[in-house]
């Protein structure tokens, strides 16, 4: 299989690896010293660093909120600038705590050599904290990654 090197092309392959549960690409995808900063006060909020910990930590710890096989995910579309791309996409599931979720995402990627070096993903946060996090205290002062 050819890995594109293509900012755009590199983008569309690492969301569609995520609707379609493909682990390998998705690990693939990232540069070893990438960061991904999901801003706000959720449990999930702050910069993870690595692309173990993104992988692993973030993106695993996500998949544990959802039921398994109701994850939905539909690439919208992408804006790309040199390096830098922008996509947007929604993602719909059932939840393990009962609810439904279903939220439109913004994620501002840059590449580099044919991988992800850096994410800036921007969602409903209110919508994530009462669907993911029900038990969570998300009125912690922000800034604290």
């Amino acid at each position: 299989m050819t890995v594109p090197h293509d900012p755009r092309a590199v983008v569309i392959r690492y969301v569609e690896a995520v609707r379609d549960g493909d682990t390998d690409v998705i690990h693939d995808s990232f540069c070893e010293d990438a960061t991904w900063h999901y801003p706000g006060d959720l449990p999930v909020s702050r910069v993870w660093r690595g692309r173990d910990e993104i992988v692993d930590e973030f993106l695993g710890s996500m998949g544990t909120v959802f039921v398994p096989g109701t994850l939905q995910i539909e690439l919208l579309g992408t804006i790309a600038e040199g390096d830098r791309v922008v996509a947007e996409w929604t993602a719909k599931a059932e939840t393990v705590h009962g609810g439904t979720y279903d939220n439109r995402c913004i994620g501002i990627y840059t590449v580099r050599d044919g991988k992800i070096a850096s994410v800036v993903e921007y969602a409903d946060t209110r919508h994530v904290a009462a669907t993911l996090f029900p038990a969570a205290d998300t009125h912690q002062p922000t800034g604290t990654e």
